[in-house]
């Protein structure tokens, strides 16, 4: 709790010092501050009345502008565009300047009225000013360096986004020929044996893909949705296959799931891997259990199917594309945050991922 408060604080604290809208206030907290800092200086107490009031606004307007010109020149005209050298000699130019400047209203303009002549505090006093005065004018530097750095953090992560979604819009393109790839094949091989059952599929695929195209281009969407899709998928799988049987449970109440949204086609791929591995050659049955759960903030996706022997789960020539580019997509959309294991033994391949919600 109390480094989330210091967290908070000094992002309020960065806010102030980057934001164009607290502009205004920070140019008059500087302003009054460096009033402050020369008021209480010592190089003004030797003059009187009036005159130390003259000094110290003359002073005042010298350093304003020392501080003005670095902030709006030297740094974005020559610090900013690596020319750090001639920052360097450009900056002592301009303090030089400065001090000389002060030095001439103190001894030539307003010498006469000083009241007290040579007094070593009084040198001290002024040399601590001018050194608290150059002081500042890096702390100027600072925030201007803050500053572009706060602005650059800002293109970047808009770049980084603009980067992210390009590549989940590319790698969502990518699994939808790869479920279609696969989904024509077996309507070839259906062509051939049973034109009825291919015409039933074409229909369903139809409505697969309308909802594919219609439905499902949003970054996110309903889990039922999703579910219903995926009950969509493996309705046409049973189609042509007697011996498949699927389950698919949904461990959550109606409203929960009603309010849950998810990234669409994040689930398709497991899927379609689990439906692809098994197919048995001996016409035995085989078995595919999905099951969604949702606790603690985070929803639970497992999916189990039985295994064919004949068909290696490590094919990774036919069946690899799929998993990396899940698996690259969780990463973009979840960084650390989900879990994925996958095992397999001689008779079960199970996929348990878990995404926060």
């Amino acid at each position: 709790m109390t480094d989330d408060r210091e967290n908070l604080k000094t992002g309020k604290l960065i806010n102030f010092v980057v934001e164009d809208r607290h502009r205004l206030l920070r140019h008059v907290i500087f302003l009054l501050g460096l009033f402050a800092l020369l008021y209480t200086a010592n190089f003004s107490t030797s003059y009187p009345g009036q005159y130390r009031y003259y000094i110290l606004f003359s002073v005042y307007i010298v350093f304003i502008s020392m501080f003005y010109i670095n902030m709006y020149v030297l740094v974005p005209y020559f610090f900013f565009k690596d020319r750090y050298v001639l920052y360097l000699i450009l900056l002592i130019i301009v303090v030089t300047l400065g001090l000389s400047a002060v030095g001439y209203i103190l001894n030539i303009l307003l010498g006469d009225y000083r009241i007290l002549e040579g007094r070593p505090e009084d040198r001290r006093g002024f040399y601590e000013g001018a050194i608290e005065s150059v002081c500042v004018i890096l702390v100027t530097t600072t925030l201007k360096l803050l500053q572009r750095w706060a602005k650059d953090n800002e293109r970047i992560a808009e770049l980084k986004n603009l980067t992210l979604r390009m590549e989940l819009n590319e790698l969502r393109s990518q699994i939808s020929p790869h479920f279609l790839f696969n989904m024509l094949n077996n309507i070839k091989a259906l062509v051939r044996t049973n034109p009825e059952m291919a015409t039933t599929v074409i229909i369903k695929l139809s409505e697969f893909l309308r909802f594919q195209l219609y439905e499902n281009s949003e970054e996110k969407t309903l889990l039922t949705s999703e579910i219903n899709f995926l009950s969509n998928f493996v309705n046409l799988e049973k189609i042509r296959r007697d011996n498949l049987f699927v389950t698919i449970q949904n461990k959550m109440d109606q409203q929960t799931a009603r309010n849950i949204f998810v990234p669409p086609n994040l689930f398709i791929m497991f899927v379609e891997n689990a439906v692809k591995h098994s197919v048995d050659l001996t016409d035995k049955d085989a078995h595919i259990d999905i099951q969604f759960e949702a606790t603690h903030n985070k929803l639970h996706f497992s999916c189990t199917n039985s295994v064919n022997p004949a068909y290696p789960v490590s094919d990774k020539k036919n069946g690899g594309l799929g998993l990396v580019n899940i698996k690259r997509r969780l990463e973009l959309l979840y960084q650390d945050k989900y879990s994925l294991e996958i095992t397999a033994t001689d008779k079960v391949y199970t996929v348990n991922l878990t995404i926060p919600l």
